[in-house]
């Protein structure tokens, strides 16, 4: 079933229609006619089961014949994520968000090859949106991550933001595994971390002062094995690991 995507306040309408853009993907590319069923999520749970009532060029109209309501998974997981070249970072927020990360906060590091001004900031926000939206059309994940402007790492440190778990992946010494640092805190608190965030940096990592920085405001070093990881790799390997880890059954004994 092909799936579309409306954002929540159109997706509660008794009858929907579809974008532009949509419709023109629908009716040119798809050939959906009346009669064919589709599924429209709305980014925030909801999924419509509808039936194509009408199309044209512009709009193509759905009764909604059930509506689904999933529910969210029972840890949120902030990717804060240093801007790396070309379309590596396309790629790093579609992985993201087929891997149901709840926030995205793109990091203007001092060795990010790519830096966004504050005139491109939006545009680039809108772009990497766009694709978070495909891919959940693709995944079939319902939940539309939330995508930040970029800000660099300092700023993202005096936000003072808390969470149950922090880590930052590094190329340093006295680093753990992912699953150490979980299976830790879930001793400690009685139960797995509800919130989280992993630090990811540019082709070369971070520089020691933000490192030491990141570090200083109680992050927590972790491992991704014994080679380098293209940053692209090493945010999707992390985000696999850290899924597997909080979806899996509790552990006895």
């Amino acid at each position: 079933m092909h799936r579309f995507y409306l954002p929540p306040a159109e997706a509660a309408q008794p009858e929907l229609t579809l974008s532009e853009r949509e419709s023109h993907h629908a009716v040119n590319v798809l050939r959906l006619r009346a009669g064919e069923r589709v599924a429209v999520m709305d980014g925030a749970g909801g999924e419509c089961l509808c039936e194509v009532t009408d199309t044209d060029k512009k709009a193509v109209r759905l009764a909604v014949k059930q509506r689904n309501r999933h529910e969210p998974l029972p840890y949120r997981i902030t990717l804060l994520q240093a801007m790396t070249k070309g379309k590596s970072m396309d790629f790093i927020v579609q992985k993201a968000t087929e891997l149901c990360v709840h926030r995205i906060v793109p990091l203007a590091a001092e060795r990010s090859v790519v830096q966004v001004g504050s005139d491109d900031a939006q545009a680039k926000v809108e772009k990497w949106r766009s694709i978070a939206i495909d891919s959940i059309k693709q995944c079939g994940c319902p939940w539309l991550p939330e995508i930040e402007a970029p800000i660099t790492p300092r700023a993202q440190i005096s936000r003072n933001e808390t969470h149950d778990l922090a880590l930052i992946a590094s190329l340093q010494g006295n680093t753990r595994h992912p699953r150490e640092c979980v299976e830790e805190y879930a001793a400690e608190h009685g139960g797995s971390p509800e919130s989280l965030c992993i630090w990811i940096g540019p082709e070369g990592d971070f520089t020691p002062a933000e490192s030491n920085e990141i570090l200083s405001a109680g992050n927590l070093p972790i491992t991704l094995g014994r080679v380098v990881l293209r940053s692209e790799t090493a945010a999707v390997y992390t985000l696999a690991c850290l899924n597997y880890e909080l979806q899996a059954p509790v552990r006895e004994g």
